[in-house]
């Protein structure tokens, strides 16, 4: 296995997730997963769960999210959480993880990371929320797993497809060549943390600015289902603003979102 120092990592943690763990996997078939299938039985604490490789990851709409040891980060972060309003917990985390990687890193609404000026994706958020098995006295509170897989090295050689990566694939190692990644959980892990706490308490309307300098679809033609029109930021919600030809603007709660060729 790599070495990932989750001793150090849970040090740093644990003060602002009391009783949190850190668990890191040879192999699992998905974080996401196992940790929703914990939160079923009641095993709720905190917990920061890496896999070195995925079997079964998933993404949005069930697509496959694969792994092999060093080639991507993979982790889940799972814990019991009940803010005022659930809208927008995926961009409040894909915000962090782009901060935390540099000016280079924008966002692409709902739940993705790209290379800013070359459509090309990072990374990807999958955020699963289920029922407590045993409820608490903070109303609305559930068992809420945030996944996050990041590229950190390119792709071996014939494993790139069309197919497999539609918007093209991006690493971290492309500007960052020695990056692992252990060393890069430690530079996210805990400004993720945070960013969730965070918007327990306040929830997506401070960050709004900040997502609107790294947002890739601000200003550019896009299409949803039978949508076209561009792009024009987004609502106090979370909702991405779509104006159509006619100037009537559309909001977009859900779906896949593609860039129109200029």
């Amino acid at each position: 296995m790599l070495h990932w120092d989750a001793e150090t990592l849970w040090q740093d943690l644990e003060p602002r997730a009391p009783g949190l763990s850190v668990e890191v996997l040879a192999e699992t078939g998905s974080t996401n997963t196992l940790l929703l299938e914990r939160g079923r039985q009641g095993l709720d604490g905190p917990c920061l769960l890496v896999a070195e490789c995925q079997t079964a990851g998933r993404g949005r709409l069930g697509r496959p999210w694969w792994s092999q040891p060093g080639q991507a980060l993979t982790f889940s972060l799972g814990l019991k959480l009940a803010p005022a309003n659930w809208s927008g917990l995926s961009l409040a985390v894909g915000l962090a993880l782009a901060e935390a990687l540099g000016e280079r890193i924008g966002l692409k609404w709902p739940n993705d990371l790209w290379l800013r000026s070359e459509d090309r994706k990072l990374g990807g958020i999958l955020i699963e929320v289920a029922p407590l098995a045993v409820p608490t006295q903070r109303p609305g509170e559930r068992w809420v797993v945030v996944g996050a897989g990041l590229n950190v090295a390119p792709l071996p050689e014939g494993q790139a497809s069309a197919d497999t990566f539609r918007t093209g694939y991006a690493c971290l190692q492309e500007f960052e060549p020695g990056l692992t990644a252990p060393q890069l959980l430690h530079r996210v892990a805990r400004p993720l943390l945070d960013a969730v706490l965070a918007f327990e308490s306040t929830g997506l309307a401070p960050l709004l600015s900040r997502y609107a300098a790294r947002d890739v679809l601000a200003g550019r033609a896009v299409s949803a289902g039978a949508l076209t029109g561009v792009a024009c930021g987004l609502s106090a919600d979370g909702t991405l603003q779509v104006r159509d030809a006619q100037g009537t603007v559309h909001a977009l709660h859900s779906g896949e979102v593609s860039v129109r060729p200029c």
